[in-house]
């Protein structure tokens, strides 16, 4: 299985060459591997002291962070590394302030690539988030000694782990992992079932990070004076199917401001074509004082989650297809009902948060839409709905704390 592994790699690393002839995207990802090696031998040196954080988008990075930063406190002369799969983690994340010392992306896993990479520097211990291994880096920390963690793991029936064929990959992680800290009791359990037994249930630390988002400044210039008293709903992360919902609601009430912030900023000529009369925030000076349009289209990027402390009701993209729901606890840490699709099979914060009545989820934009006018309309609802989200997210344990008395232990 070993060698059909290999061969896999080799396919993909092809595979991703062609593509990205074609994919701006991939051809970023390839195009950025050729770099990682130089940025580690020019911030590292082999006797360097190094915690190392991989995520395979931005999401699991988010999810990773408090843990990271925790580490950081506890061993404050280790340097950090953060490695990515995706462009759309590296990129959000490499124009930010940050605690590490190289970002880059993780080498093609073929293992000639893994052993000079991790020949460039000393790793003390190495995390990776949720669910994203890679077979040759696993086996070749272990042959170093390196101590390896996931964290936020999360298993589910579907994976390749609980076929006829995954036996090998469970090996693997046996050999390699030498502990699980779980999401939920259900992902402890299938784990376990295929003998997985190194792990603990600890919970989803993404709700360690957006409990974090309450005590720092969210204020956004003019978003109040945009607002003006009136109910706000703001759609995170849209896509057409939440474009839609907001047209609706833009419609059939006459009593809310609407803030949309595309999932793709490529989306913001297109918006402009739909809500002839919406204000770019790029467009928003001091000189205007009454904002007569009702829609608002956000067109910078990273203010989202400051955005969600304004709004009294978020719609959240991404549950209306497979593209896979985005991130629901950064409108719900700030007591704010959650609406969105009912695609959410690998988020099960999702279920969570409709069985504690602080969000709910729909087949279709239609009944979205009516279900968002309906609270616009009912205070009592919405002040319940309200309550209960700010509850759900506060009464989850504090997850980091869990996982690094455990990695100190």
């Amino acid at each position: 299985m070993a060698f059909l592994y290999n061969i896999f790699i080799n396919l993909l690393i092809f595979g991703m060459k062609v593509f990205s002839l074609f994919n701006d995207k991939t051809k970023k990802g390839v195009e950025g591997r050729k770099g990682s090696l130089q940025k580690v031998k020019s911030a590292f040196s082999p006797s360097d002291k190094v915690i190392w954080m991989h995520a395979a988008s931005l999401g699991e990075y988010e999810q990773g962070l408090p843990v990271l930063e925790q580490l950081k406190e506890n061993f404050p002369d280790h340097k950090i590394l953060v490695t990515f799969f995706s462009p759309s983690g590296y990129e959000n994340v490499i124009k930010k302030k940050n605690i590490a010392d190289v970002i880059c992306y993780l080498p093609f896993d073929k293992k000639v690539y893994i052993k000079e990479f991790i020949s460039q520097f000393d790793a003390q211990l190495f995390f990776t988030v949720k669910y994203d291994y890679w077979y040759n880096l696993l086996g070749e920390l272990k042959n170093k000694d390196i101590k390896t963690y996931v964290i936020s793991a999360l298993f589910y029936e579907r994976q390749t782990f609980f076929t006829s064929y995954g036996k090998w990959f469970v090996k693997q992680l046996q050999k390699n992992i030498d502990w699980f800290f779980h999401q939920t009791d259900m992902s402890f359990a299938l784990a376990k079932s295929v003998g997985l037994t190194k792990s603990s249930v600890t919970g989803d630390t993404r709700f360690d990070r957006v409990k974090q988002l309450r005590t720092r400044n969210n204020h956004v210039d003019f978003i109040k004076e945009f607002i003006g008293g009136e109910k706000a709903v703001v759609f995170g992360s849209s896509w057409q199917a939440e474009e839609k919902i907001a047209d609706e609601v833009l419609q059939g009430s006459l009593y809310a401001k609407l803030i949309i912030a595309p999932h793709d900023l490529k989306r913001v000529h297109a918006l402009k074509q739909i809500f002839l009369d919406a204000i770019l925030y790029s467009e928003i000076n001091d000189s205007m004082k009454n904002f007569k349009s009702r829609i608002l289209i956000i067109d910078n990027i990273g203010l989202l989650s400051k955005l969600y402390s304004y709004a009294d009701i978020a719609v959240v993209g991404g549950g209306f297809h497979d593209a896979g729901l985005h991130n629901i606890l950064e409108a719900a840490t700030f007591g704010v009902p959650v609406i969105f699709g009912n695609h959410y099979k690998k988020n099960p914060e999702a279920d969570e948060l409709i069985s504690s009545d602080g969000g709910r989820s729909f087949e279709n934009a239609g009944l979205a839409a009516d279900f968002v006018m309906f609270l616009i309309n009912n205070e009592e609802t919405l002040q319940n709905m309200s309550e209960n989200a700010e509850k759900f997210v506060s009464g989850k344990p504090n997850s980091t704390d869990l996982i690094i008395k455990k990695i100190l232990s």
